[in-house]
């Protein structure tokens, strides 16, 4: 007995209609235009704060920088013809002496200077430095010292200003020729947007005043200056 023949399996059509690729595409336009409405509002926002952490990121390290040169500040005179310390401070610039810095360098000390200037990007904080060299008697002008080695720390919207204060703690924005070392400086950082942004100081650990000399040792250069060359001690 024969077995019936097998019918053939029915033809079945794989895929999308046209109307569901329709309507397919316009839920991704509509996904795409949600995520890119959303993009547009956050994305200028996530930049704006990227920027702002860079540039207070910038002020913390020249913050840290002005603190560590101006707490190393020495009471060097200027020249031997008097004993005033090598230190103009003015609201925008500031020069003094300190140990010379710098891993390869030789023991010594600097002439540093801080200042405002303006170039091509606007005005910033430059600092440079020159080996320190007695000036000439009577002449305590800081201009024909050779300054070298330019160091931006900061540059516009940021502006910042200097202030120096005594042992009484009175601020002011000027300090020349007082005879002294201030007791600290304070640093100022302003935008002309947002004002007053920033603002710190620091103290000078050095002596503020001349050094005085040890009566110890006066005593005995007077005693060695009244013993003969020849004397002996007889034991």
């Amino acid at each position: 007995m024969t077995k019936p023949p097998i019918p053939p399996a029915e033809r079945t059509d794989a895929g999308f209609t046209m109307f569901e690729a329709l309507v397919a595409i316009a839920l991704m336009g509509l996904i795409l235009g949600a995520l890119g409405t959303v993009t547009a509002q956050w994305l200028p926002n996530w930049a704006r704060g990227l920027i702002q952490v860079q540039q207070n990121e910038q002020v913390a390290i020249a913050l840290n920088r002005l603190a560590a040169d101006l707490s190393a500040a020495e009471y060097v005179a200027a020249n031997r013809s008097r004993n005033v310390p090598l230190f103009r401070g003015a609201e925008k610039t500031v020069t003094f002496v300190r140990p010379v810095l710098g891993p390869n360098s030789r023991p010594g000390l600097e002439i540093v200077r801080i200042a405002e200037m303006t170039d091509s990007r606007g005005s910033a904080l430059v600092r440079v430095r020159a080996p320190f060299v007695p000036l000439p008697s009577g002449d305590d002008a800081i201009d024909p010292v050779p300054f070298a080695d330019p160091v931006v720390l900061l540059r516009t919207p940021f502006r910042l200003s200097f202030a120096y204060a005594g042992p009484d703690g009175a601020w002011r924005s000027d300090w020349r020729n007082s005879g002294a070392l201030p007791a600290a400086v304070r640093f100022d950082v302003r935008t002309a947007e947002r004002g007053l942004v920033f603002s710190t100081a620091t103290r000078v650990s050095a002596d503020i005043r001349a050094p005085q000399p040890d009566p110890a040792n006066e005593t005995r250069s007077e005693e060695a200056q009244l013993q003969p060359n020849n004397a002996r001690t007889v034991r």
